[in-house]
């Protein structure tokens, strides 16, 4: 059966847990020419090709350097939801502390963390702008 292109999530990010950001950040931007777009105060750093986002977040304690979650940018988070729960899973959560990023966060059936984004990945977004935002785009 075809997928329903119109349907299709599309992978906006990805966040990898490492215990120096700023050398994986390096890495990224002199092999394969990713730019910085932000660099915060606990040490993460944010790459992006233009489409996808590279979260690189320092690890804390005991974490192994692994990737940590990755994120969809997707047109119906409530037909998500539904989606979701069709399969007898609990549905996506807000995300703890108003990331800007994405605005909920489920898991796959294994475990893996997955963001949910409505409004995108390409800025920097609290709920209160989303909030403020006009009806229609």
């Amino acid at each position: 059966m075809a997928a329903d292109t119109n349907r299709k999530a599309k992978i906006r990010h990805i966040a990898i847990k490492t215990p120096n950001p700023k050398r994986l950040a390096e890495y990224y931007t002199t092999v394969f020419g990713m730019d910085v777009v932000l660099e915060r105060p606990t040490g993460s750093v944010y790459l992006s090709d233009g489409d996808l986002c590279l979260a690189l977040l320092p690890t804390r304690g005991e974490v192994a350097p692994s990737i940590e979650h990755f994120g969809f940018h997707i047109q119906d988070a409530e037909e998500i939801a539904k989606s979701i729960e069709g399969l007898g899973m609990e549905p996506p959560k807000t995300r703890p502390n108003d990331p800007p990023y994405a605005e909920t966060r489920t898991t796959d059936p294994d475990g893996n963390m997955i963001d949910l984004s409505v409004h995108g990945f390409e800025m920097q977004e609290f709920q209160a702008d989303r909030e403020n935002e006009p009806a229609a785009k």
